[in-house]
């Protein structure tokens, strides 16, 4: 497969796609129309995905998202409903401590660490844009504990804005399960650059979810995967087959 790279602003780069700030691989239609088949048998399987963590706005949803790396969006459900009653506003973290925060969250891991990133995002939310969460990546990123994956999220949810392509655990899995890639371990930054050239842009945060899905509860990872949903039937999944040696 050619190596050659869509640039942002090139005469080749796809339509809607201006606005990337950074390079897109370049794919075959080979690679389109696999990629189509794949999301249509999402769309079948998964019609209804949505993400799980508990939210009623914005802010919310970027502490939810915060809380989320490394650990399990149904743990993190169970520590924020206490949380966001104690915390209304982003004003109400910033005029606590990560020390305050911190009993609301120690169930979940990393908790002191995310404490200040809450308190720290959040006062920054207050000081510098006014109380709101940020609509736009650029901004996002800014904040502590804000990397792409959450911030994707946050856009792709509160904002209905797709500017990236949600990569956690369970889509870099099936990234390589399904063939898109054939290292395992390919860095989350290069997945969600190949998803974003595969897929149409107005898919991005639905099939995010639904990825999500298919690995949550469809395809899982080893030793619990059942190997027989109808998606890996179709698409020739084989869960058990084993890491590349460099990689072991």
């Amino acid at each position: 497969m050619s190596n050659a790279i869509v640039h942002p602003k090139g005469k080749n780069n796809p339509r809607g796609l201006k606005d990337i700030p950074f390079a897109l691989p370049e794919v075959t239609q080979t690679e389109k129309r696999r990629a189509k088949r794949i999301a249509d048998a999402l769309q079948e399987h998964y019609p209804d995905a949505y993400c799980e963590l508990t939210h009623s706005n914005p802010h919310e949803l970027l502490i939810a998202t915060i809380l989320s790396a490394q650990s399990t969006d149904a743990g993190v459900n169970k520590a924020t409903p206490a949380l966001f009653t104690k915390f209304k506003t982003p004003n109400d973290y910033a005029a606590s401590t990560p020390e305050k925060i911190e009993p609301y969250i120690k169930t979940i891991g990393l908790f002191r660490n995310k404490a200040k990133s809450i308190h720290t995002s959040m006062t920054m939310v207050v000081e510098d844009f006014a109380g709101e969460v940020p609509g736009n990546m650029s901004d996002l990123l800014k904040l502590r504990g804000v990397a792409r994956k959450t911030a994707n999220v946050v856009l792709g949810n509160a904002f209905k804005i797709n500017d990236g392509f949600v990569v956690d655990t369970h889509v870099q899995r099936l990234a390589w399960r399904f063939g898109i890639f054939d290292d395992p371990k390919t860095n989350t930054a290069i997945i969600e650059k190949k998803l974003m050239a595969l897929f149409p842009r107005d898919l991005w945060s639905r099939l995010g979810h639904q990825f999500v899905f298919h690995g949550r509860y469809g395809c899982t990872a080893r030793p619990n995967c059942k190997h027989d949903h109808p998606m890996c039937v179709k698409f020739g999944v084989n869960c058990d087959k084993v890491l590349p040696a460099k990689n072991k």
